[in-house]
Parts: structure tokens; sequence; C-alpha cells
């Protein structure tokens, strides 16, 4: 399972959530309650034009801001 790891880029970058929040909303608006589950990995999915947005406005990859988390095995 692939999680975004957003809050260690602002952490890189000297900038917090309510800044890449205002970012993001400028170029495409979202609810704070959306930005929010998507950048606190409480959703499911991440539409590939959120990803894209995320890395131009954080100046990186999807490599940078995915990490891959394993997942517990089912049984």
């Amino acid at each position: 399972m692939f999680q975004l790891d957003v809050e260690s880029i602002l952490k890189k970058k000297n900038k917090n959530k309510f800044w890449l929040f205002n970012q993001l909303n400028s170029i495409a608006p979202m609810s704070y309650t959306n930005f929010q589950n998507l950048v606190d990995n409480r959703t499911k999915s991440i539409r590939y034009e959120n990803l894209y947005k995320l890395c131009k406005i954080l100046e990186c990859t999807p490599n940078d801001i995915l990490i891959n988390k394993k997942s517990s095995s089912r049984k």
C-alpha cells in the first residue's frame, strides 16, 4: 500500500500544511476537510491530477512523495 509522505517534505522545506493548502487552493479549489484527509492518508486513492499538483507545488517527484507501506496480510 502506498501512502503520501507530505509532512516530511514540508518539514524539509520549512513549510506547513496551511501554506500547502493555500498553494493548492490557488490552483485547484478543494475543501480543507478533503485536503486534510489527503495529507493525513485517510483516503484510499488520489487522482493523478492532484498528485501532479502536489508534486509541482512541493517541487518533488511522485517517488519523493509516495512511500510504500507494507500492508498486513489478511487471513
